[in-house]
């Protein structure tokens, strides 16, 4: 069963994205694009969806809060940090990419990673790529590739561990990658991501991203191994 309790959600509907706060989603929130069926949930972000205020593309994401609605920020040296995922992309936009899980920084448009579903027309396959600042300065992200060759339409899981001691590792459909983060990054608060971003933003409305997650979790473990 999935835990929507510590999530708000972001949808692409009117002239700026819509949030859906913490205790509305509980109550079995749904729409186009976001439903829970079972112990799955289902997301679409079309391409001529809206999109938030400092972002150019849409999205159907959740968003790290506390049970109470008011958004979860934390700071990587305070604890461990995961944010683990089972999911199925089953739709991609004709970019071929969509970002399924975040480390984004609070009150800033430059997230510390994304991974992403980049899908190649000509192999019918796709990567599992992250997306990363190594410090706070970086303005344009190294592109690491995780895993290859993952279907569309076939399940597959995904760890973002940042410890306390500054170790990020990305562990995708069976395949690990790890590095430490510039100490630069120690006091910007934090938070975890996940859904389906569509990087895309021309085409039809029936063309975008569409992804099922049947199992995801957050955890900040505080005491020390």
């Amino acid at each position: 069963m999935i835990d929507l309790s510590t999530w708000n959600l972001s949808v692409p509907v009117g002239s700026s994205a819509k949030t859906i706060d913490t205790p509305v989603l509980v109550k079995g929130y749904k729409d186009k694009y976001f439903r829970k069926d079972g112990s799955k949930l289902y997301f679409w972000a079309p391409v001529t969806g809206s999109t938030t205020e400092s972002a150019k593309y849409p999205r159907s994401e959740l968003r790290e809060t506390y049970a109470d609605g008011s958004v979860r920020n934390w700071k990587y040296p305070d604890a461990d940090n995961y944010l683990r995922a089972k999911l199925t992309v089953t739709e991609v936009p004709s970019s071929g990419k969509v970002v399924i899980g975040q480390i984004h920084q609070y009150d800033s448009n430059d997230p510390l990673i994304k991974v992403e579903y980049q899908y190649m027309d000509n192999e019918r396959l796709g990567n599992i790529v992250a997306k990363l600042r190594r410090s706070p300065s970086q303005d344009d992200p190294s592109v690491i590739v995780i895993a290859e060759r993952v279907p569309l339409n076939r399940a597959f899981s995904y760890v973002i561990t940042l410890t306390k001691s500054g170790r990020l590792s990305v562990v995708a459909a069976d395949y690990g990658w790890n590095t430490t983060l510039s100490s630069a990054w120690k006091t910007k608060p934090l938070y975890f991501k996940a859904g389906v971003y569509t990087q895309d933003n021309t085409g039809y409305s029936s063309e975008g991203g569409r992804v099922i997650f049947q199992n995801l979790s957050v955890s900040h473990k505080h005491k020390s191994s």
